[in-house]
């Protein structure tokens, strides 16, 4: 079992019975992970592309999923059906694996860190980040990188509201701004 995974079950839920909720139930958890990477102008590089996906199959530890463009748009010079970016979903102990890395390893690597912004929730309990270096996570080499690709988190909650899933992700350790 995962070091995050026990500190829920032995201190978060017994912090969220002691505010009031009574049914074990319904004491807000995390249900899944996805780590998105959006490759834009570059979805037409191979090479570039084959890196994306190796470097996200290293911090998720499972192959991601290939998304693609659903409408053309010309200004963009996307066409129906291009690769437009790729995905992973996490759940069960390797959600909680990679949010441990995520909070004890990651996020305090981040350069000019002052917490997470708050205003990621969307208002039904889930939290959404973006990264803008994959290099952070200890994974990834850094000398091996030959380019720099952002990410994003999104944290899929059971909470009811934004103010329960804060009180469960602080309580678990994500270092919000104040």
């Amino acid at each position: 079992m995962s070091r995050l995974k026990e500190k829920y079950k032995k201190e978060i839920m017994p912090a969220f019975v002691a505010d009031g909720i009574a049914n074990p139930m319904s004491i807000p958890a995390v249900k899944k992970v996805v780590i998105s990477m959006g490759l834009g102008q570059h979805s037409t590089d191979k090479a570039r592309y084959e890196a994306c996906a190796e470097q996200l199959a290293k911090l998720s530890g499972q192959k991601p999923i290939i998304t693609k463009a659903r409408k053309s748009v010309s200004n963009f010079k996307v066409r129906a059906g291009m690769n437009a970016g790729m995905k992973v979903t996490l759940r069960r102990e390797r959600m909680y694996e990679f949010l441990d890395r995520l909070i004890s390893l990651a996020i305090p690597r981040v350069k000019d860190f002052r917490g997470l912004n708050p205003s990621g929730f969307d208002g039904q309990g889930n939290y959404n980040m973006g990264l803008s270096e994959q290099s952070v996570f200890p994974e990834i080499d850094p000398a091996a990188m030959t380019f720099t690709q952002g990410m994003n988190i999104s944290i899929e909650t059971s909470a009811e509201n934004d103010e329960q899933a804060r009180k469960l992700l602080k309580l678990m350790g994500m270092p919000f701004r104040d």
